[in-house]
């Protein structure tokens, strides 16, 4: 990153986009690590935790680090999510010294929802009964609860659900709040969200389809997806949520490149 830094064509701005356990990983080493990595290479930046699900119906909280070269306003400390503070504070003081807060105003707010998102019952493939029994008995007592009460409403009701390793025993949980789980690659079994629909007191699962993903992470439809079903959801899972970047573009990367531009012209 020196050497890149040094050069003519070094880049003016970077995104960093990973996991929101980035701020905190090994005591806050890793994230101190990366923000000594950028000081050397001549950066400024600071960090937001980000909320897909402002853009999208996916649960999805990432650590974003903007970091850049142009002429930015300083900020002694951070004003956003608390992860983002105490990382902040976590800094050595000629780290903290570089520091930029930034702000992204509030996305327009989401008007879609999980349900809205998902292929018609007709055209997808549906596992057995035994299979979605099999799938509600890994469920706890909290998640049958909330299953009991969707199936009570006798209105048709969209979860999703992740199989997880708890105390040592593999379990099934489900969110009926209209969000998807946080999208992963297809590395294994408990990687797989299911969908599980009640409807009229009937209980069906399946697995979310890639074209399903991609939707979760913004994409359009005219998207081409890789015809392999694991290529596509590793393709989803991998990847960032596209409002999400265009709002960090919108809202901070192209007035700040622009701003350099006209300084550069004047």
């Amino acid at each position: 990153m020196e050497a890149l830094a040094g050069q003519d064509r070094a880049p003016r701005a970077i995104v960093i986009e990973n996991v929101s356990g980035l701020f905190n990983s090994h005591g806050g080493r890793d994230f101190e690590a990366v923000c000594a990595a950028l000081a050397g290479a001549g950066y400024r930046y600071g960090a937001l935790e980000i909320d897909a699900a402002a853009y999208v119906p996916q649960s999805r909280v990432r650590c974003v680090i903007i970091a850049t070269l142009e002429a930015a306003p300083r900020h002694a400390a951070p004003s956003g999510a608390r992860a983002v503070r105490e990382a902040h504070a976590r800094l050595p003081a000629p780290l903290q010294a570089r520091w930029i807060d930034w702000r992204l105003p509030a996305p327009p707010r989401r008007n879609a929802d999980l349900a809205a998102l998902l292929e018609p019952d007709d055209q997808v493939t549906w596992r057995s009964d035994a299979e979605t029994d099999a799938l509600v008995r890994l469920m706890g007592e909290l998640h049958r609860q909330r299953l009991a009460a969707a199936l009570a409403t006798g209105e048709r009701r969209v979860a999703t659900v992740f199989r997880r390793m708890r105390g040592g025993q593999q379990r099934a949980e489900a969110r009926f709040d209209g969000l998807a789980g946080c999208l992963r690659t297809p590395g294994g079994g408990s990687s797989r969200q299911f969908v599980l629909v009640a409807d009229e007191g009937r209980v069906r699962s399946r697995l979310l389809t890639p074209r399903e993903a991609a939707r979760l992470m913004g994409l359009p439809e005219s998207y081409r997806l890789p015809a392999n079903a694991n290529a596509g959801l590793h393709l989803a899972g991998d990847g960032v949520v596209a409002p999400m970047v265009r709002h960090l573009a919108a809202e901070i990367l192209e007035p700040l490149l622009s701003g350099a531009r006209a300084s550069a012209a004047a």
